[in-house]
């Protein structure tokens, strides 16, 4: 009762940062809004100054990088307990590179295509991606371990960012995919914002299935002894993080080191409880990659860093300072 009181007023300080994050990242760029003014487009009262700058351009901006952020907190935060891997992440393991591989392949050979079908295809890059990371590194004796998972992600990953660059050149939409593959969200409009319920279903099947997700994270052994279906838990997830992994490139691209380093963080403030772990992702993932577009858009507004620069000077350090630690600083 105390750890769940205690989580819920860490929940509540979280929600009220989140809120006064996103007044500040619609109020402020490179036009400075009034909250009037925001009122008014929210309530959807036109004529003002700023209506079609915070309605068309603010207001799915802010929407995407919440969801955005909460996607690939939540994937890795469902990895890194899966595999009781500390460096599991969805850009590191192949598939942000893999769902990258099927957008450059979609845009090639199907002109014209919709915002839904290149989802789809990422979702299905995204799924080759981590399947072939995990089949490669669990080939040896001792199976899975985290080096062999770095490394046969970053092998993969290589290899496939290879494949999607050579078939951008050869057919000439190296344009049409950089577009999706900057790491950005300078184009992100309503239209956008469809695949948005495939994000809510696949963080509500995370949050059903913390609780599993917490015992396969201390022991699969003992999973099995409380009589879990360790198998289906396992693809039913996986098939989360291909949702979540999938549908944040779709939106945003190639985006690094969210997935790693947010649900170390989330274990320092809730514990090691995926019911808690996964809901506080969530919020502090959006928090994160709100914040950071908006740094983004206002160092030297009215142009705009890469929202993934930003991450990696975050992401990099962070990720090697686990490696020189084995993960065990962070990961219980």
């Amino acid at each position: 009762m105390k750890a769940s009181y205690t989580f819920l007023s860490k929940m509540l300080l979280s929600l009220i940062l989140l809120f006064f994050i996103v007044l500040i990242a619609l109020g402020y760029g490179a036009a400075s809004t009034s909250f009037q003014d925001m009122y008014e487009a929210v309530i959807g009262k036109s004529g003002g100054q700023y209506y079609n700058i915070l309605r068309e351009i603010r207001f799915p901006r802010v929407i995407a990088a919440f969801f955005v952020g909460a996607a690939l907190a939540v994937a890795g935060a469902i990895m890194q307990g899966m595999t009781r891997n500390p460096l599991a992440e969805p850009g590191l393991l192949g598939l942000t590179a893999g769902a990258n591989l099927a957008l450059s392949l979609a845009l090639a050979f199907i002109p014209g295509i919709s915002f839904l079908m290149i989802m789809f295809s990422s979702f299905i890059g995204a799924g080759i991606g981590m399947l072939s990371v995990l089949g490669i590194s669990s080939t040896s004796r001792n199976g899975l371990s985290p080096l062999k998972l770095v490394l046969a992600g970053a092998a993969v990953s290589l290899f496939l960012q290879a494949i999607a660059s050579s078939v951008s050149i050869l057919f000439n939409v190296a344009k049409n995919v950089s577009m999706w593959t900057a790491g950005g969200l300078i184009s992100t409009s309503w239209d956008a914002l469809i695949i948005v319920p495939f994000i809510m279903l696949g963080l509500f099947i995370a949050i059903l299935y913390s609780k599993q997700l917490t015992i396969l994270s201390l022991n699969e052994e003992l999973a099995k002894g409380l009589g879990q279906k360790t198998k289906l838990i396992k693809i039913i997830l996986i098939f989360v993080v291909i949702i979540l992994a999938g549908t944040a490139v779709a939106l945003i691209g190639n985006l690094t080191f969210v997935g790693l380093f947010i649900p170390h963080i989330v274990r320092k403030i809730v514990g090691a409880d995926y019911r808690f772990i996964i809901p506080m992702s969530i919020i502090v993932g959006g928090i994160f990659m709100i914040g950071t577009d908006f740094i983004s858009r206002m160092v030297i507004a009215p142009l705009e860093i890469p929202v993934v620069a930003l991450v990696a000077l975050v992401g990099l350090p962070f990720f090697l300072f686990l490696v020189k630690k084995g993960g065990r600083t962070f990961f219980a």
